[in-house]
């Protein structure tokens, strides 16, 4: 029996996403996103925030690196991934991010400077048509990922 590792997030940006051109043209984008939460403690609203690191891939990178941007809010599905690496000093480190699937971005149509409520998968090769929202899907059919 497989297991499923399904993520979902509604968020902000942190910041603008990070892009970066690895060996063979693959593309790797990625960005900080906060989902906060409130609670009541002791009588009083409590707003709880929460970070978390999304990466993006190939086709969707290019897209998020067009349209997205700091402060803006976003619907992410995708997945867990945890990594490691050695920092400077050789120690061993984790990381857990969330590799991006696909995303719509939400909010109002005047948030958006290009095609606001725009849908696009980022198989088309032509413009975007109109529509509610404005949702990316990855390009790589077969979803492997470099790492």
């Amino acid at each position: 029996m497989s297991g499923i590792n399904k993520v979902i997030l509604v968020g902000h940006l942190g910041k603008d996403p990070e892009v970066r051109h690895l060996d063979g043209g693959v593309t790797v984008a990625s960005f900080p996103l906060a989902t906060s939460e409130t609670y009541n403690k002791d009588g009083k609203r409590v707003e709880q925030t929460e970070w978390h690191n999304i990466v993006l891939w190939r086709g969707l990178a290019e897209v998020a690196s067009k349209y997205l941007q700091k402060g803006k809010l976003v619907y992410i599905e995708g997945k867990l991934r945890t990594r490691s690496f050695e920092d400077k000093e050789k120690v061993k480190k984790y990381v857990t991010e969330i590799v991006a699937e696909n995303f719509t971005m939400l909010g109002r149509k005047s948030d958006f400077e290009q095609s606001p409520s725009t849908t696009l998968s980022s198989s088309q090769h032509t413009e975007p048509k109109i529509d509610d929202e404005f949702t990316i899907h990855p390009s790589d059919e077969n979803g492997d990922l470099p790492f």
